[in-house]
């Protein structure tokens, strides 16, 4: 039973979006399955709703897959990190509700805004610049340069 809670413990994460796929996939379901609905209504008003709403379970598979590749291809690089040693180590101090302290993330950032600048061609150094980004509290950030991250990955950039 230990070994259940601890596999649980730790695919946590991977249990959720497990969960918030399966919602999302079932209410993109039902939406398609009404819209065919209205679209084989004989009324006019009807189907220019249904063909309208069509749109939305098309948006949002397109927005499921996307965000589920970017999550794959993250953990990726962050597997192939963890294997060089690469990933940077969370010793900031945090505030006794658990949160990072502010200030000292943001002393952090700047040796990886420093990396970055120096090798902007490495995806090593866009993703940690990301995970400083995050520590600070500056989510818009840290996504944005995970994505140029993963762009240089996908792209085969070498190490600089």
């Amino acid at each position: 039973m230990a070994n259940v809670l601890t596999a649980l413990k730790a695919n946590r994460t991977k249990i959720w979006v497990g969960a918030v796929t399966l919602l999302l996939v079932f209410y993109l379901v039902v939406s398609f399955q009404r819209s065919v609905l209205l679209m084989s209504d004989p009324n006019l008003v009807a189907k220019a709703i249904g063909v309208a709403y069509l749109v939305l379970p098309l948006v949002g598979a397109w927005a499921l897959v996307r965000e589920l590749l970017f999550g794959a291809r993250t953990e990726q690089m962050a597997r192939i990190l963890e294997a060089e040693g690469g990933l940077p180590e969370d010793t900031l101090p945090r505030t006794p509700a658990g949160r990072i302290v502010r200030e000292a993330a943001d002393l952090e950032f700047e040796k990886y805004r420093a990396e970055t600048e120096a090798a902007p061609a490495d995806w090593r150094s866009w993703f940690r610049l990301s995970c400083a980004y995050d520590a600070s509290g500056d989510r818009k950030r840290a996504r944005a340069s995970m994505r140029d991250a993963v762009r240089l990955f996908r792209a085969g950039t070498p190490a600089a």
